[in-house]
């Protein structure tokens, strides 16, 4: 047993997304089998990739299928949020929201190519 974090996303476009997090998000290609699937990793996540054609994407006996989006998202600490976004920003990166600051630190939460959030979260 690892200490390794590991998180699915359902993703649209397994290489667009492995562009998306090793180019601008840090994540190292661990696992190509595109375009069903693919691993990346960035510290103890593991982050798995799953397309539509993987078997993650199947649909479910009631014939509902498996998509990207919703809110429940990946935290990625940061150290200065406000450069962190420009940059991102600079490069045509999507965001959800503007920086938010609270009682811990300051957040904001971005769309990768299918849809799915990630938060960058910067400590108070």
């Amino acid at each position: 047993m690892s200490d390794a974090v590991h998180v699915r996303y359902l993703v649209d476009d397994v290489e667009a997304s492995i562009s998306f997090y090793t180019g601008h998000l840090g994540f190292e290609l661990r696992s190509d089998m595109s375009p069903a699937f693919a691993e990346i990793g960035r510290g103890n996540l593991r982050l798995l990739l799953s397309g539509p054609k993987s078997s993650a994407g199947r649909p479910m006996p009631d014939g509902r299928r498996p998509g990207p989006g919703g809110w429940n998202r990946i935290h990625l600490l940061v150290d200065d949020i406000a450069s962190e976004v420009e940059r991102l920003r600079s490069e045509g990166v999507t965001f959800r929201s503007d920086v938010v600051r609270g009682p811990g630190g300051a957040q904001i939460v971005l769309d990768d190519p299918s849809g799915n959030p990630v938060e960058l979260f910067q400590p108070r």
